[in-house]
């Protein structure tokens, strides 16, 4: 039988340096010098086994091999998840906190999604048209944080815009970062929180009254397996697990407009108003551009995958990006061709920007619904429902830092309203 000495292994004292230096382009570049779909690192000061490919996030996605408790460092819960969030927690814990969130994503809920984004990026465009030139990440960031809010049924007031879209952004903006950045950002967590903990408060004293079937009407009054509320600092970790990642497609949108001023025969095919064509495209943006690069979980116990073997409690990092990009899963990965997805199977491994597996039982994000409805109705207002100019520009994005933007952030001026 053969074990872990086969599996190819990065030489070294550790690569956390390279992983950094590297970025999205970490794992694939090592996937391609070692011809392989599996290889052993060393990241963070611990041995760490890096997958990629269909078979590899099927492998990352059973639970009976893999946990999330206690992969994610440290680091990285004081930022970007929070600590004791559903992305953490496994086995019928996981499954029942996963119910809650789920039910959000109701028929009605996300009916009032789509109506509420309208109408608020209505009110941005006439804002726009008002101003010489914008820049879109900008912009998008603080239609996002009013959005997410209103959805979930937290209240946001004119004065704290600015300031709450700058806290909720920097949790995935500088997630990673080090240095005073990343003392800011676990700061503006502990803030937000506070803010979240006073929200859920009011509402259980029955000072405030959201909404029932909003995020904050339903996480207030969550019960936990043995019948207790969630407990006052899981909710408010939770509900920022709400309105952080729809934050986030602040990212997407700004991919979403490049792709739409560089690919303009593929933008053409949308002027018909078909669904389908609206839904192959943002695919596409989501396939194509950089969003998260991998996930990681914990071997929950030793095993043997193919010819390799996974030792109880090692470190496991699935490729994202690259799965997203394979030649053995997607022809010619490197172009923009929203019709790809016109015959894929919507296998729940190979396309994976948000993570694979199963939505309800798995740890699959369950903001995708969200993320492709809004992406939708923004694509249709920068294709279809208003017209721009797109001046000299770095439009470049960086394979390296992350989150990856382009560097301009995509200024578009002479905005005006579309009649097509």
């Amino acid at each position: 039988m053969k074990d872990q000495d086969w599996m190819p292994k990065e030489e070294g004292i550790d690569h956390t340096a390279g992983l950094i230096r590297e970025g999205y382009m970490y794992v694939p570049n090592r996937m391609k010098s070692y011809q392989t779909n599996v290889f052993e690192t060393k990241v963070l000061g611990q041995k760490a086994i890096c997958i990629s490919g269909k078979e590899a996030a099927a492998l990352f996605y059973d639970t009976e091999k893999f946990e999330r408790s206690g992969a994610a460092p440290q680091r990285v819960l004081k930022t970007l998840f929070g600590r004791d969030g559903v992305q953490t927690l496994d086995g019928e814990e996981h499954r029942h906190r996963k119910e809650m969130f789920m039910s959000l994503m109701s028929k009605e809920r996300l009916e009032a999604l789509r109506s509420i984004t309208r109408k608020r990026l209505s009110e941005a465009l006439d804002d726009w048209m008002e101003q010489p030139k914008i820049t879109l990440f900008h912009e998008a960031k603080k239609l996002m944080t009013r959005i997410a809010c209103e959805w979930a049924g937290v209240p946001l007031f004119a004065n704290e815009w600015e300031a709450r879209t700058k806290q909720l952004a920097n949790l995935f903006e500088n997630a990673a970062t080090i240095g005073i950045k990343y003392r800011q950002t676990v700061s503006g967590r502990t803030t937000a929180e506070k803010w979240m903990k006073s929200l859920v408060e009011q509402v259980r004293e029955g000072e405030l009254h959201p909404e029932q079937g909003t995020a904050l009407h339903t996480m207030s009054w969550h019960r936990e397996l043995k019948g207790e509320l969630m407990d006052l600092q899981t909710t408010a970790v939770e509900l920022l697990n709400i309105l952080r990642p729809i934050v986030a497609i602040s990212i997407f949108i700004n991919f979403t407009a490049l792709a739409v001023y560089q690919y303009p025969e593929e933008t053409k095919k949308l002027e018909d108003g078909d669904d389908s064509h609206f839904h192959r495209f943002i695919q596409e943006v989501r396939r194509f551009y950089p969003f998260f690069p991998f996930l990681p979980a914990k071997v929950r116990h030793d095993f043997q995958w193919k010819q390799f073997q996974f030792e109880k409690d090692t470190l496991v990092l699935l490729d994202l990006y690259g799965t997203n990009h394979d030649p053995n899963i997607w022809d010619n990965p490197s172009l923009f061709q929203p019709d790809r997805f016109c015959d894929w199977s919507e296998s729940p491994f190979d396309f994976i920007p948000q993570g694979g597996g199963d939505y309800w039982m798995g740890h699959r994000c369950a903001g995708e619904w969200v993320t492709v409805e809004i992406m939708k109705i923004v694509l249709d207002f920068l294709a279809n429902k208003m017209e721009f100019n797109v001046p000299p520009q770095d439009l470049s994005y960086s394979m390296v830092n992350i989150p990856s933007i382009p560097k301009s952030e995509v200024i578009i001026n002479k905005i005006r309203r579309s009649y097509k």
